[in-house]
């Protein structure tokens, strides 16, 4: 037998191993993940929020696995937000936008990567949005925008404080200028918001980077973040390769973000409901002290003007 006959029966005992690995759509559905120790049971992570028990890491989870643990199940509604024309760049690289968004919308039962819900957490009505890493990376397009706008008028219409859970790699380079256009638009909403005297908290999620974390994700009047989570603009290797000097192993996780005051409180998953309950309940009677206080002061001018007369 010469080598070329070997390479070749070589080449096919390859391709029958390769054959045989699970595809995506095998793992996705199946009953294990991986995490420090290699297999666990997706169902034990579950009933720890999706937090490993050994190792502590904060596992991705769905927009609507975050309502469940914020509101708890079934005590939330998730609002439709408006879907903008799709793929107005008819942009096609090795597959179309199209069927990337239709990929993507089958595999998160999502319209797009940005969910918004309203429901209550410790009894004060909230607005609340989060974004799914499982769409496209949980990149933000035109619809994700206007998902995150239209929660911001919810809030203000509704009179209830925003809370945001972003995550993801930054603007969909499918959409090109119309996706970096979002950052401009949902900063201006976060303003918006603030004028109305309303509390915007934002609690970062693995992981938060480029033009999420350059816009409405960085506004908060307070910043929370889930342990470990990574919060960035520009990757690791570019920063270092323009300061020329090595980074801390830390650099860009939450508890380094956290050190550096971009971050008010690292918070476990488990306990994000009762901190951001606590939170509201103090800011809220801050505001309704001020509005007190301004109806006094307006009481007391009627009065005045009316004895006057």
């Amino acid at each position: 037998m010469n080598w070329l006959t070997k390479a070749i029966k070589f080449g096919e005992k390859i391709k029958k191993v390769l054959r045989k690995r699970p595809s995506k759509e095998d793992i996705a559905n199946s009953d294990w993940t991986s995490c420090c120790k290699g297999p666990i049971l997706k169902k034990d992570l579950e009933n720890n929020l999706w937090v490993c028990n050994l190792c502590g890491k904060h596992h991705r989870i769905s927009c609507r696995q975050r309502f469940d643990i914020i509101f708890g199940k079934n005590s939330y509604q998730i609002l439709e937000t408006p879907i903008p024309t799709e793929d107005p760049l008819n942009w096609v690289d090795t597959k179309s936008y199209k069927e990337r968004l239709k990929i993507a919308r089958k595999k998160t039962n999502q319209n797009c990567a940005v969910m918004i819900a309203k429901g209550k957490i410790n009894g004060i009505e909230v607005t609340a949005g989060a974004i799914n890493f499982d769409f496209i990376g949980g990149s933000v397009g035109a619809a994700e925008g206007e998902a995150i706008i239209y929660g911001v008028q919810h809030a203000i219409d509704n009179q209830t404080p925003y809370l945001f859970f972003p995550c993801g790699g930054g603007q969909r380079m499918f959409e090109s200028p119309i996706a970096l256009a979002n950052m401009t638009r949902t900063t201006l909403a976060i303003n918006e918001l603030k004028n109305n005297n309303l509390p915007y908290i934002v609690c970062f999620t693995d992981p938060t980077a480029g033009g999420i974390t350059a816009s409405f994700a960085m506004l908060g009047d307070i910043h929370f973040a889930e342990p470990g989570a990574n919060i960035i603009f520009a990757g690791r290797r570019v920063i270092e390769s323009t300061v020329k000097e090595e980074l801390p192993s830390d650099f860009q996780t939450a508890e380094f973000v956290e050190k550096h005051g971009f971050v008010d409180r690292v918070v476990q998953r488990k306990d994000i409901q009762d901190e951001v309950g606590k939170l509201l309940s103090i800011l809220l009677r801050k505001n309704s002290d001020i509005h007190l206080e301004n109806l006094d002061e307006t009481s007391e001018n009627n009065i005045q003007t009316r004895e006057a007369s």
